[in-house]
């Protein structure tokens, strides 16, 4: 059995979890069962070299230079007096970053995983960890947040791109393995974040798997909405830069309008699409999330 010692690694010590980690293979993909039988028992499956390294330029020159991202983006206080940048938009467009979280194999993918019933893209959010100066994400599911946009089932999923190459040096992902089985943990607020009950997450770590997801970027981690994770301030000299995409099933669409989308139709794009993409952005209809929209944050006002 592979020891994965770079790719999750429990605190301290390796891991020999390999069911939930695969390789993309060019031209004969297929979400197979296994994949769904690690995604449903672990909570997340990670894809190695599911973009190409044109593919991830790409990407990069794109955000690297769209003045959308650099516009909107917003420091997230993380409550103890560091800051996380993030960009947030709420509709795919048909720019690169558009096709990226269009494409078959990053859509198509995630809506296999969660069950084969139509998705709908949720948003799309850059998260930038610059060297020295990015603040940690406390530990959460995404579930504590969006639960409060009118989500009433945890049918909702991320798919996370790194830009860059992320490991523990520079704040790579952290998350609790199968913590997604534990259900909806209750979330308080934690500056401008939301942070998952301490002693419900101390007492989940002295039973499950805490895993560092060391990732190249052009890998892949697609993760239930319900999953535990956290990451580190980026005290590094080595910038981190990560793509999020969320999904939503259409059959959990939100009762109240939020400032993120109820059900909206989702067009898929081939694969093709993006390096066929000749343009890096458009702003039109992207609807970038303002200062202070986030009611999921806003209506859970409550402190520790």
């Amino acid at each position: 059995m592979t020891m994965l010692c770079n790719t999750a690694v429990l605190v301290n010590s390796c891991l020999p979890i390999t069911d939930s980690v695969f390789t993309y293979t060019p031209g004969c993909w297929q979400v197979t069962e296994a994949m769904k039988q690690a995604y449903k028992n672990n909570g997340y499956i990670l894809v190695r070299n599911i973009l190409t390294k044109e593919e991830v330029t790409k990407v990069r020159v794109a955000v690297e230079s769209s003045e959308g991202i650099q516009a909107h983006a917003q420091g997230k206080a993380d409550g103890e007096k560091t800051k996380s940048k993030m960009a947030l938009w709420n509709h795919p467009g048909n720019d690169v970053s558009g096709m990226l979280a269009r494409m078959e194999r990053v859509a198509g993918t995630m809506e296999q995983l969660m069950g084969g019933d139509e998705v709908y893209h949720y948003h799309s959010k850059l998260m930038m960890k610059d060297a020295y100066t990015g603040g940690r994400h406390v530990w959460h599911q995404d579930y504590g947040y969006w639960y409060n946009n009118g989500c009433l089932y945890p049918e909702m999923a991320s798919v996370f791109l790194p830009v860059d190459d992320c490991d523990r040096g520079n704040s790579c992902l952290q998350v609790i393995h199968g913590s997604h089985r534990l259900g909806r943990v209750d979330h308080y607020r934690a500056g401008d974040q939301m942070r998952a009950d301490d002693e419900r997450v101390q007492e989940t770590l002295k039973i499950l798997p805490h895993l560092y997801v060391e990732m190249k970027a052009g890998d892949a981690l697609f993760f239930h909405c319900n999953l535990l994770h956290t990451s580190d301030p980026n005290t590094s000299s080595r910038r981190r830069w990560v793509f999020i995409v969320a999904f939503n099933k259409r059959s959990n669409d939100p009762y109240k309008d939020h400032h993120h989308p109820r059900y909206t139709p989702l067009v898929k794009v081939p694969d093709s699409a993006l390096m066929a993409c000749n343009v890096n952005e458009t702003l039109e209809g992207k609807w970038f999330m303002q200062i202070g929209e986030d009611k999921s944050v806003m209506d859970k006002a409550k402190t520790h």
